[in-house]
């Protein structure tokens, strides 16, 4: 049977994965294996919720063996770390246990069509000092780092043992990620209070949102942007902008107008890259910031037995400008291969990938969510506000859930998550 390897379990890799072991792994008609290093699965943009407490990991983490096993794909624990394209094989590294004992040994992975779709890792521009002293939000480990940070320090300062007057945490990045972060914080606060934590309230915590650019929320409209800025500010958030880091130290952040930013907790959410093991990988053609360059069809340049989505994937856009890198993204351009993949088995010709912006969203906690929608189907964009936009907004994340598990299954996950809600706490505590 054709061998088809997808590496990379994120939003657009576990998706793909899943269809074609429904199309073609159900019937015998492909062998389809998904490779990641983590053995779950979390919507990447839901990385915020678990850093602050909102989500637990473990309850709504999805393990990538029982996802194979009910949908008729094989699942490989591994990381990749080279690819033969004349032999047609993956190399998997090793993997040792917390000990440093070998289990299982380098590996290869053949393949007939590889699938890359590994994401994205916060680019620190080579900032000095950020990897030692920023945490990245990239998967869930380094978002419950974030968490225990975080707690201990709420429990000092509630103790009365923090020698400051407040907790101070330090964002860098005004993207989508770095907002949301800064609102879910907030909440953790009232959430902490209401559980027993009595000294600490809105004053206790100093929120700082650093942007070297003009704005936050670059990608959006002006008016959105200016709209999440000013529900930023009424919680309490300082909002920096056309602020520019340059170094990363223990207190906090220096900037290049010679400030200091002091900060007990620090995360980077500056900007993307694909991982640095990707720079020529193969000798694919990749990119400044370690991206595959594909065709139109998403496959790459050199090799048409290889396909690239999501992060991952430099992909041009007609008139100028590259496919952003966003959750929607991944899921269309995981349909498209989809299609091309199954053509191809047939004869037929492959489809150009044709990206559709259908607005972004952003959600600011419990507080509000701010957007714009339609985004290149109307002229211009609607924005939208409070519950519609939230409403909307936790569709993104159904539609992954859809595409994941089907309409019913989703829908009974819906109705369990309610119950949880009722029963379980609204903040994890450890």
């Amino acid at each position: 049977m054709q061998k088809i390897v997808i590496v990379g379990g994120g939003a657009g890799g576990l998706e793909l994965a899943t269809q074609l072991g429904n199309k073609l792994g159900r019937h015998k008609k492909a062998e389809i294996t998904l490779v990641d290093r983590n053995q779950t699965h979390l919507w990447k943009p839901l990385l915020h919720e678990i850093a602050a407490g909102s989500m637990d990991e473990g309850i709504d983490a999805l393990s990538y063996l029982a996802q194979a096993h009910h949908h008729h794909f094989t699942f490989r624990l591994g990381t990749l770390t080279e690819i033969n394209r004349e032999e047609k094989k993956l190399r998997l590294a090793e993997i040792r246990d917390e000990d440093g004992q070998v289990l299982v040994e380098e590996r290869d992975l053949p393949y007939d069509t590889l699938v890359m779709a590994l994401g994205s890792a916060s680019n620190d521009f080579g900032t000095p000092g950020v990897k030692d002293h920023c945490i990245f939000l990239d998967n869930p480990h380094q978002a419950q780092r974030f968490h225990n940070q975080m707690l201990n320090l709420f429990l000092k300062y509630s103790a009365g043992t923090q020698p400051q007057k407040k907790v101070n945490i330090a964002i860098v990045g005004g993207g989508a990620t770095g907002v949301e972060l800064s609102a879910e914080l907030y909440n953790a606060v009232k959430e902490l209070h209401s559980y027993g934590y009595k000294e600490l309230g809105g004053e206790a915590l100093n929120v700082t949102l650093v942007e070297a650019g003009e704005r936050i929320l670059p990608a959006l409209p002006p008016r959105i942007s200016a709209a999440a800025e000013l529900e930023l500010k009424k919680l309490g958030v300082n909002v920096l902008t056309q602020t520019m880091v340059t170094r990363a130290d223990a207190d906090g952040l220096e900037t290049k107008s010679g400030e200091k930013i002091y900060a007990d907790l620090m995360v980077w959410a500056a900007g993307i890259k694909a991982p640095d093991f990707m720079k020529d990988i193969g000798g694919l053609e990749t990119n400044r910031i370690n991206q595959l360059v594909v065709t139109p069809t998403l496959q790459t340049t050199r090799d048409e037995d290889i396909y690239a989505i999501g992060d991952c994937a430099s992909c041009a856009l007609p008139g100028g400008g590259f496919v952003p890198p966003r959750a929607q993204s991944a899921h269309q351009m995981a349909s498209r291969v989809l299609a091309n993949i199954i053509a191809r088995r047939k004869g037929k010709s492959q489809q150009d990938y044709v990206y559709k912006d259908y607005g972004s969203l952003v959600s600011l906690s419990r507080f509000t969510t701010v957007g714009s929608l339609m985004g290149n189907l109307m002229r211009g964009s609607m924005m939208v506000e409070g519950k519609i936009a939230r409403m909307v907004y936790i569709s993104l994340y159904r539609m992954h859930q859809i595409a994941l598990h089907g309409y019913f299954k989703t829908g009974l996950m819906m109705l369990s998550g309610s119950i949880n809600r009722v029963i379980r706490p609204k903040l994890k505590l450890h």
